[in-house]
Protein backbone atom coordinates (compact mmCIF):
# COMPACT_ATOMS: atom_id res chain seq x y z
CA UNK A 1 0.00 0.00 0.00
CA UNK A 2 3.20 2.33 -0.26
CA UNK A 3 2.37 5.73 -1.42
CA UNK A 4 -1.31 5.70 -1.00
CA UNK A 5 -2.19 9.12 -0.18
CA UNK A 6 -6.00 10.84 0.56
CA UNK A 7 -5.75 12.36 -2.70
CA UNK A 8 -4.78 9.38 -4.67
CA UNK A 9 -8.17 7.88 -3.28
CA UNK A 10 -10.91 8.10 -6.34
CA UNK A 11 -13.64 9.54 -4.65
CA UNK A 12 -16.13 7.80 -6.50
CA UNK A 13 -15.34 3.93 -7.81
CA UNK A 14 -17.80 2.35 -10.30
CA UNK A 15 -17.25 -1.57 -10.15
CA UNK A 16 -18.27 -2.81 -13.22
CA UNK A 17 -19.68 -6.42 -13.96
CA UNK A 18 -21.18 -9.54 -12.85
CA UNK A 19 -18.22 -11.40 -12.40
CA UNK A 20 -18.42 -11.88 -8.20
CA UNK A 21 -14.91 -12.61 -7.27
CA UNK A 22 -13.35 -9.57 -9.26
CA UNK A 23 -16.22 -7.25 -7.86
CA UNK A 24 -15.33 -8.64 -4.35
CA UNK A 25 -12.09 -8.32 -4.80
CA UNK A 26 -12.67 -4.49 -5.83
CA UNK A 27 -14.12 -3.62 -2.73
CA UNK A 28 -11.57 -5.08 -0.96
CA UNK A 29 -8.63 -3.41 -2.09
CA UNK A 30 -10.51 -0.17 -1.92
CA UNK A 31 -11.35 -0.45 1.54
CA UNK A 32 -7.58 -1.67 2.33
CA UNK A 33 -6.60 1.27 0.34
CA UNK A 34 -8.32 3.71 2.43
CA UNK A 35 -7.85 1.83 5.43
CA UNK A 36 -4.06 2.53 4.85
CA UNK A 37 -4.35 6.35 4.84
CA UNK A 38 -6.82 6.34 7.63
CA UNK A 39 -7.34 2.77 9.88
CA UNK A 40 -9.98 4.38 11.89
CA UNK A 41 -11.96 4.86 8.34
CA UNK A 42 -15.42 4.41 9.15
CA UNK A 43 -16.82 1.42 6.02
CA UNK A 44 -20.46 1.21 5.49
CA UNK A 45 -22.72 -0.89 2.89
CA UNK A 46 -26.43 -0.50 1.34
CA UNK A 47 -28.05 -2.40 -0.86
CA UNK A 48 -29.24 0.39 -4.14
CA UNK A 49 -32.55 -1.40 -4.13
CA UNK A 50 -33.51 -0.63 -0.59
CA UNK A 51 -32.06 2.58 -0.34
CA UNK A 52 -35.25 5.49 -0.30
CA UNK A 53 -33.47 9.13 -1.15
CA UNK A 54 -34.38 10.30 1.63
CA UNK A 55 -31.37 8.36 3.26
CA UNK A 56 -29.06 9.93 1.01
CA UNK A 57 -28.35 13.12 2.44
CA UNK A 58 -27.59 11.27 6.49
CA UNK A 59 -25.34 8.48 4.27
CA UNK A 60 -23.48 11.35 2.39
CA UNK A 61 -23.51 14.15 5.38
CA UNK A 62 -19.95 14.29 7.07
CA UNK A 63 -19.53 12.50 10.54
CA UNK A 64 -19.70 13.77 13.28
CA UNK A 65 -15.83 12.28 14.14
CA UNK A 66 -14.62 13.16 11.75
CA UNK A 67 -12.44 11.26 9.71
CA UNK A 68 -12.70 8.97 6.25
CA UNK A 69 -15.78 6.88 5.15
CA UNK A 70 -16.18 4.61 2.85
CA UNK A 71 -19.72 3.64 1.43
CA UNK A 72 -20.22 0.64 -0.48
CA UNK A 73 -23.26 1.02 -2.44
CA UNK A 74 -24.27 -2.72 -3.91
CA UNK A 75 -26.68 -3.54 -6.61
CA UNK A 76 -26.50 -0.17 -8.03
CA UNK A 77 -28.16 -1.25 -11.16
CA UNK A 78 -31.62 -1.57 -9.01
CA UNK A 79 -31.19 2.03 -7.64
CA UNK A 80 -34.92 3.59 -8.10
CA UNK A 81 -34.47 6.93 -10.55
CA UNK A 82 -34.62 9.76 -7.78
CA UNK A 83 -31.97 7.91 -6.08
CA UNK A 84 -29.68 8.11 -9.46
CA UNK A 85 -30.46 11.51 -9.69
CA UNK A 86 -29.36 12.19 -6.02
CA UNK A 87 -26.19 10.07 -6.54
CA UNK A 88 -25.44 11.47 -9.79
CA UNK A 89 -26.19 15.48 -8.46
CA UNK A 90 -23.48 14.46 -5.26
CA UNK A 91 -21.09 12.65 -8.24
CA UNK A 92 -20.47 16.27 -10.10
CA UNK A 93 -19.22 17.50 -6.54
CA UNK A 94 -18.01 14.68 -3.99
CA UNK A 95 -17.13 14.99 -0.57
CA UNK A 96 -13.44 14.80 -0.56
CA UNK A 97 -13.35 12.80 3.10
CA UNK A 98 -15.65 10.73 1.59
CA UNK A 99 -15.21 7.29 -1.11
CA UNK A 100 -18.70 5.99 -2.71
CA UNK A 101 -17.85 2.75 -4.40
CA UNK A 102 -20.87 1.79 -6.51
CA UNK A 103 -21.39 -2.04 -7.57
CA UNK A 104 -23.30 -2.47 -11.13
CA UNK A 105 -23.44 -5.92 -12.91
CA UNK A 106 -23.06 -3.29 -15.94
CA UNK A 107 -25.83 -4.62 -18.20
CA UNK A 108 -28.82 -2.70 -19.47
CA UNK A 109 -30.95 -2.31 -16.43
CA UNK A 110 -29.66 0.97 -14.45
CA UNK A 111 -27.50 1.87 -17.64
CA UNK A 112 -28.37 5.58 -17.18
CA UNK A 113 -26.77 5.64 -13.87
CA UNK A 114 -23.42 3.40 -14.42
CA UNK A 115 -22.90 6.25 -17.77
CA UNK A 116 -24.01 9.24 -15.51
CA UNK A 117 -20.98 7.61 -12.74
CA UNK A 118 -18.58 7.41 -15.42
CA UNK A 119 -19.16 10.96 -17.67
CA UNK A 120 -19.20 12.38 -13.82
CA UNK A 121 -15.76 11.15 -14.14
CA UNK A 122 -15.97 7.63 -11.47
CA UNK A 123 -13.18 5.64 -11.37
CA UNK A 124 -14.32 2.70 -13.50
CA UNK A 125 -13.03 -1.19 -11.95
CA UNK A 126 -14.26 -3.98 -14.82
CA UNK A 127 -15.49 -7.00 -12.98
CA UNK A 128 -17.15 -8.63 -16.10
CA UNK A 129 -17.17 -12.13 -16.77
CA UNK A 130 -13.82 -13.33 -18.00
CA UNK A 131 -15.77 -14.78 -21.59
CA UNK A 132 -12.74 -15.81 -23.61
CA UNK A 133 -10.04 -18.73 -22.78
CA UNK A 134 -7.21 -16.21 -23.24
CA UNK A 135 -8.50 -13.96 -20.99
CA UNK A 136 -8.86 -16.87 -17.86
CA UNK A 137 -5.04 -17.54 -19.17
CA UNK A 138 -4.05 -14.09 -18.34
CA UNK A 139 -5.98 -13.87 -15.44
CA UNK A 140 -4.23 -16.85 -13.98
CA UNK A 141 -1.02 -16.09 -14.94
CA UNK A 142 -1.60 -12.20 -13.27
CA UNK A 143 -2.98 -14.25 -9.96
CA UNK A 144 0.74 -16.18 -10.08
CA UNK A 145 2.50 -13.16 -10.55
CA UNK A 146 0.00 -10.70 -7.87
CA UNK A 147 1.81 -13.92 -5.44
CA UNK A 148 5.06 -12.92 -5.99
CA UNK A 149 5.31 -16.31 -8.62
CA UNK A 150 6.07 -16.60 -12.43
CA UNK A 151 3.59 -19.11 -14.62
CA UNK A 152 4.33 -19.97 -18.32
CA UNK A 153 1.20 -20.15 -20.51
CA UNK A 154 1.32 -23.73 -20.30
CA UNK A 155 1.01 -23.93 -16.91
CA UNK A 156 -2.19 -22.11 -17.05
CA UNK A 157 -3.63 -23.59 -19.66
CA UNK A 158 -3.28 -27.08 -17.94
CA UNK A 159 -4.38 -25.46 -14.97
CA UNK A 160 -7.59 -24.19 -16.16
CA UNK A 161 -8.09 -27.70 -17.78
CA UNK A 162 -7.51 -29.20 -14.41
CA UNK A 163 -10.28 -27.21 -12.41
CA UNK A 164 -12.13 -25.30 -14.76
CA UNK A 165 -13.39 -21.96 -15.80
CA UNK A 166 -14.87 -20.57 -12.19
CA UNK A 167 -12.66 -17.57 -11.10
CA UNK A 168 -12.83 -18.34 -7.20
CA UNK A 169 -11.52 -22.29 -7.79
CA UNK A 170 -8.64 -20.58 -10.43
CA UNK A 171 -7.99 -18.14 -7.61
CA UNK A 172 -8.04 -20.92 -4.71
CA UNK A 173 -5.98 -23.20 -7.12
CA UNK A 174 -3.45 -20.31 -7.78
CA UNK A 175 -3.25 -19.41 -4.26
CA UNK A 176 -2.72 -23.66 -3.25
CA UNK A 177 0.17 -23.97 -5.57
CA UNK A 178 2.02 -21.07 -4.56
CA UNK A 179 1.60 -22.22 -1.02
CA UNK A 180 2.65 -25.60 -2.05
CA UNK A 181 5.75 -24.80 -4.82
CA UNK A 182 8.55 -22.38 -4.90
CA UNK A 183 6.53 -20.21 -7.11
CA UNK A 184 7.71 -21.03 -10.60
CA UNK A 185 5.17 -22.90 -12.19
CA UNK A 186 5.46 -24.67 -15.24
CA UNK A 187 2.77 -27.24 -17.05
CA UNK A 188 5.04 -30.31 -15.24
CA UNK A 189 4.49 -28.39 -12.14
CA UNK A 190 0.39 -28.29 -12.38
CA UNK A 191 0.08 -32.33 -13.81
CA UNK A 192 2.32 -33.62 -10.76
CA UNK A 193 0.21 -31.56 -8.49
CA UNK A 194 -3.66 -32.20 -10.29
CA UNK A 195 -2.47 -35.58 -11.77
CA UNK A 196 -6.02 -38.02 -10.57
CA UNK A 197 -7.41 -35.16 -8.73
CA UNK A 198 -9.92 -33.57 -10.39
CA UNK A 199 -12.52 -36.35 -9.86
CA UNK A 200 -12.25 -36.64 -6.05
CA UNK A 201 -15.29 -37.68 -4.68
CA UNK A 202 -16.09 -38.42 -0.78
CA UNK A 203 -15.66 -42.43 -1.89
CA UNK A 204 -11.98 -41.55 -2.53
CA UNK A 205 -11.45 -40.09 1.27
CA UNK A 206 -13.83 -43.30 2.74
CA UNK A 207 -12.02 -45.47 0.76
CA UNK A 208 -8.12 -44.21 1.80
CA UNK A 209 -9.24 -43.78 5.52
CA UNK A 210 -10.72 -47.39 5.49
CA UNK A 211 -7.10 -48.98 4.67
CA UNK A 212 -5.54 -46.75 7.16
CA UNK A 213 -3.87 -44.42 4.42
CA UNK A 214 -4.24 -41.01 6.27
CA UNK A 215 -1.68 -38.85 4.12
CA UNK A 216 -4.04 -40.13 1.10
CA UNK A 217 -7.58 -39.98 2.88
CA UNK A 218 -5.93 -36.17 4.02
CA UNK A 219 -5.12 -35.07 0.63
CA UNK A 220 -8.03 -36.52 -1.02
CA UNK A 221 -10.73 -34.52 1.31
CA UNK A 222 -8.65 -31.24 1.23
CA UNK A 223 -8.54 -31.27 -2.41
CA UNK A 224 -12.72 -32.31 -2.49
CA UNK A 225 -13.25 -29.75 -0.04
CA UNK A 226 -11.18 -27.44 -2.64
CA UNK A 227 -12.78 -28.33 -5.36
CA UNK A 228 -15.96 -27.98 -3.95
CA UNK A 229 -17.44 -31.05 -3.01
CA UNK A 230 -19.99 -30.34 -0.10
CA UNK A 231 -18.88 -31.61 3.31
CA UNK A 232 -22.32 -33.36 3.91
CA UNK A 233 -21.75 -36.70 1.16
CA UNK A 234 -17.94 -36.85 2.54
CA UNK A 235 -19.68 -37.45 6.11
CA UNK A 236 -21.94 -40.14 4.36
CA UNK A 237 -19.13 -42.01 2.79
CA UNK A 238 -16.95 -42.09 5.48
CA UNK A 239 -20.54 -43.53 7.65
CA UNK A 240 -20.84 -45.53 4.34
CA UNK A 241 -17.44 -46.78 3.76
CA UNK A 242 -17.51 -48.15 7.80
CA UNK A 243 -20.99 -49.70 7.40
CA UNK A 244 -19.76 -51.36 4.31
CA UNK A 245 -17.19 -53.12 5.65
CA UNK A 246 -18.71 -53.94 9.20
CA UNK A 247 -21.34 -55.64 7.14
CA UNK A 248 -19.29 -57.69 4.61
CA UNK A 249 -16.88 -58.49 7.45
CA UNK A 250 -20.00 -59.93 9.71
CA UNK A 251 -21.21 -61.87 6.31
CA UNK A 252 -17.12 -63.93 6.41
CA UNK A 253 -15.24 -64.58 2.95
CA UNK A 254 -17.80 -66.23 0.77
CA UNK A 255 -18.26 -65.10 -3.18
CA UNK A 256 -19.13 -61.81 -3.91
CA UNK A 257 -21.77 -62.89 -6.19
CA UNK A 258 -23.48 -65.25 -3.90
CA UNK A 259 -23.16 -62.94 -1.06
CA UNK A 260 -24.76 -59.72 -3.30
CA UNK A 261 -28.26 -61.06 -2.86
CA UNK A 262 -27.90 -61.46 1.48
CA UNK A 263 -26.42 -58.45 1.38
CA UNK A 264 -28.08 -56.63 -1.17
CA UNK A 265 -25.37 -54.59 -2.82
CA UNK A 266 -23.62 -55.41 -6.27
CA UNK A 267 -20.49 -58.30 -6.48
CA UNK A 268 -17.85 -55.05 -7.15
CA UNK A 269 -18.82 -53.38 -3.69
CA UNK A 270 -18.48 -56.09 -1.81
CA UNK A 271 -14.68 -57.30 -3.61
CA UNK A 272 -14.00 -54.28 -2.90
CA UNK A 273 -14.85 -54.00 0.93
CA UNK A 274 -13.48 -57.70 1.41
CA UNK A 275 -10.08 -55.77 0.58
CA UNK A 276 -10.31 -52.87 2.40
CA UNK A 277 -11.71 -55.26 5.51
CA UNK A 278 -8.35 -56.64 6.06
CA UNK A 279 -6.48 -55.33 9.20
CA UNK A 280 -10.30 -54.69 10.67
CA UNK A 281 -11.44 -56.51 14.16
CA UNK A 282 -15.28 -56.45 15.43
CA UNK A 283 -14.02 -53.69 18.05
CA UNK A 284 -12.13 -51.41 15.51
CA UNK A 285 -15.18 -51.11 13.40
CA UNK A 286 -17.41 -50.23 16.41
CA UNK A 287 -14.86 -47.69 17.23
CA UNK A 288 -15.11 -46.47 13.38
CA UNK A 289 -18.80 -46.36 13.32
CA UNK A 290 -19.13 -44.24 16.57
CA UNK A 291 -15.99 -41.72 15.08
CA UNK A 292 -18.20 -41.58 11.57
CA UNK A 293 -21.29 -40.88 13.55
CA UNK A 294 -19.73 -37.88 15.31
CA UNK A 295 -18.65 -36.37 12.17
CA UNK A 296 -22.01 -37.29 10.31
CA UNK A 297 -23.90 -35.24 13.83
CA UNK A 298 -21.05 -32.41 13.34
CA UNK A 299 -21.03 -31.62 9.89
CA UNK A 300 -25.10 -32.19 9.49
CA UNK A 301 -25.92 -30.09 12.53
CA UNK A 302 -24.04 -27.13 11.33
CA UNK A 303 -20.42 -27.15 12.77
CA UNK A 304 -18.68 -24.44 12.89
CA UNK A 305 -15.77 -25.96 11.42
CA UNK A 306 -17.11 -28.86 8.97
CA UNK A 307 -13.99 -29.45 7.25
CA UNK A 308 -12.01 -30.15 10.57
CA UNK A 309 -14.82 -32.82 11.61
CA UNK A 310 -14.06 -34.68 8.33
CA UNK A 311 -10.16 -34.48 9.62
CA UNK A 312 -10.81 -35.70 13.06
CA UNK A 313 -12.90 -38.54 11.30
CA UNK A 314 -9.85 -39.37 9.00
CA UNK A 315 -7.50 -39.75 12.06
CA UNK A 316 -10.32 -41.55 13.97
CA UNK A 317 -10.98 -44.02 11.41
CA UNK A 318 -7.44 -44.77 10.67
CA UNK A 319 -6.89 -45.09 14.59
CA UNK A 320 -9.55 -47.69 14.97
CA UNK A 321 -8.48 -50.18 12.30
CA UNK A 322 -4.54 -49.69 13.81
CA UNK A 323 -5.78 -49.86 16.91
CA UNK A 324 -8.47 -53.02 16.05
CA UNK A 325 -5.18 -54.77 14.44
CA UNK A 326 -3.50 -55.61 17.78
Amino acid sequence: MGGVTAASLAPILLVLGDEELLATRAVTEAVAKARSVDPDVDVREYQAGALVVGEIAEMLSPSLFGGRRVLVLRAGQDARKDLVAALLAYAKNPDPDVQLIVLHLGGTKGKAFADGLKAAGATVVPAAKLKGHRDRVAFVRDEIRRAGGKCTDDAAEALIAAVGNDLRELAAACSQLMADTDGRIDADTVSRYYRGRVEVTGFTVADAAMVGDVPGALEALRWALHVGVDPVPIADAIADGVRTVARVAAAGRGDPFQLASTLGMPAWKIRSAQQRARGWTPEGLVRAMRAAAECNAAVKGGSDDRAYALERAVFSVAAARQGGAR
